[in-house]
This record gives C-alpha cells, sequence and structure tokens, in this order.
C-alpha cells in the first residue's frame, strides 16, 4: 500500500509540514526500512514480500529522497536533525518503536534511532560512519561521480544503456554486485531518484564530520557487510564492531552495497532474525 504522511516538525523559526511517501505491507511488528543516500524506498523491494509475511513493514523515502519533500529552510541534513523527524513520521504513523533496517546512510541512521531507544532493533546493512577519512572521501568522490552521471545523461540514453546488462553494470555495478539482476525499469527509476534528491547535497555535505563511536546497549543490532561492497569497505564492518561490542557482526557473500538486491532472501533472513 503505498501512501503519503504529513506532519509538524519544529524549527527556531516555527512549526513545518513535511510530507513523506511510503509503501507498507504486511503484518505483526512493525519494521521500518530507510534507504542510503540518492536512492528511494525501493530499494527494499526485492524484500518486500519475504519481510511482509511477518512483519508490518514501512519503507520510507528519506526527506529529500524519492517523493518525500526536503526538509524546510534552515534545517540541516545531519544526524541531530532527521533521528528526531524519523521519530516524528513513526508518531504520524501511529508506529511505536518499531524494529528498524537501514542501508548506507540508512544503516547510519538506523543506529542513531537505537542508541536514542527510539527502535526495538536495528539491522544496519553497510551503514556509513565507520570509515577514516581517506575511506570516507573514496566514498564521497564515487557518489558525487554517480551523481553527475545520472544529472547529466539524457533519460533515453539512461533508458537505453537500462536496456542491456553491460548498461545496466555501467549504470550500478558501483552499488550492486549483481547489476544485471536489476529490471531495467528499476535501473532508470533509481538513476532518476539519484538525479531529483533534492537532499543529496546537503546529506553529503553533513556526512563529512560524521563517526559512529557510540555504543548501541540494550536492544538486538546486527551489522551486516557484503563481501563485495565497493562503496565502503567490508573492513568497516570491523571497527563497527569495535564500537558496538555487542553486535552481531554477518558477513553477505557475494553481495555489494546495496545487498537487497544480490541475495534477498539472506538479507532479509538477517533482518528478521535480528528483530525477532
Amino acid at each position: 500500500m503505498a501512501g503519503q504522511v504529513s506532519f509538524s516538525v519544529e524549527s527556531p523559526t516555527g512549526s513545518h509540514t513535511l510530507s513523506v511517501a511510503y509503501e507498507r505491507a504486511g503484518a505483526g511488528e512493525p519494521l521500518l526500512l530507510l534507504h542510503g543516500i540518492g536512492h528511494h524506498w525501493q530499494a527494499w523491494q526485492p524484500v518486500m514480500s519475504a519481510l511482509a509475511a511477518e512483519r508490518d513493514v514501512i519503507a520510507v523515502d528519506l526527506p529529500g529522497f524519492g517523493r518525500s519533500s526536503g526538509l524546510p529552510d534552515g534545517f540541516a541534513y545531519d544526524l541531530s536533525t532527521v533521528v528526531p523527524v524519523l521519530g516524528s513520521l513513526c508518531e504520524a504513523l501511529g508506529v511505536e518503536r518499531p524494529h528498524v533496517a537501514g542501508n548506507s546512510l540508512g544503516g547510519l541512521l538506523a543506529l542513531k534511532l537505537g542508541r536514542e531507544k527510539l527502535v526495538r532493533s536495528v539491522t544496519a546493512l553497510s551503514p556509513a560512519g565507520f570509515w577514516t577519512q581517506s575511506e570516507r572521501r573514496y566514498a564521497f568522490g564515487t557518489l558525487r561521480g554517480m551523481r553527475y552521471g545520472a544529472r547529466t545523461l539524457p533519460l533515453p540514453v539512461i533508458e537505453r544503456l537500462a536496456g542491456t546488462s553491460a548498461g545496466r553494470a555501467a549504470l550500478t555495478s558501483t552499488i550492486y554486485a549483481r547489476p544485471v539482476w536489476r529490471s531495467p525499469e528499476s535501473v532508470v527509476a533509481e538513476t532518476l531518484a539519484l538525479r531529483e534528491a533534492t537532499g543529496f547535497a546537503a546529506t553529503l555535505s553533513a556526512g563529512r564530520s560524521v563517526l559512529f563511536t557510540d555504543d548501541v546497549p540494550d536492544i538486538p543490532v546486527t551489522i551486516a557487510w557484503g563481501s563485495r561492497d565497493r562503496l565502503l569497505l567490508r573492513r568497516q564492518g570491523l571497527r563497527a564492531k569495535q564500537a558496538i561490542p555487542g553486535a552481531r557482526l554477518v558477513r553477505l557473500p557475494g553481495c555489494g552495497h546495496v545487498p537487497m538486491n544480490d541475495d534477498p532472501a539472506l538479507v532479509a533472513r538477517v533482518i528478521l532474525d535480528t528483530s525477532s
């Protein structure tokens, strides 16, 4: 079920209305799904049916991405702003302390939600924030390159590329280990989502100073990393485990940075096991 929910957020300049798009399916304990920078909720489509068989699944477009509105003027796209916004989103959806799973930026947000005791469990897939400065610069440079390509390629060229295996690899092999498994329609849609993401630049800018060093105690936490992640290298998972010693560290063999596409069954099982 596709939906759009509007709710108020407060700033020093007053109250503002934010509109967030989401997809909701299934029944059971609530499970919030958070995508990475430049993506949209459809990143979770490969695992939605498996998760919805056991959970009330809510996959959202983060503010400034997909079909969600951007944050109001004066709001920073940083953790201290976006995490309370996600808390308000859960209230607007009538969801109290959901389980949460996030990928990349979404994984970082999921861990912060766990740190703030706003969720019941956390599954973080290749979460941001455990990099060295050189690793961060590499990842950000790669993301800027992807964004540049998405913004400069004419739509007919994107559609033509997405129609071939080689073209899908050219557009998405940075984030998928098996880009040929993506449908042409999905590749076109996510390339356009990257092109049109109003929150991209501000989110990337806010991320320059991010290092996640806090523990996330008292709730189940799983950190999972694809063995073929080309954007955030898997050794960052060891740093995450050092910061969060109680977390379960899981290897995702053959998976890239966005593993939901590369091994849907494995990713769904990891999320369901954590949120059981």
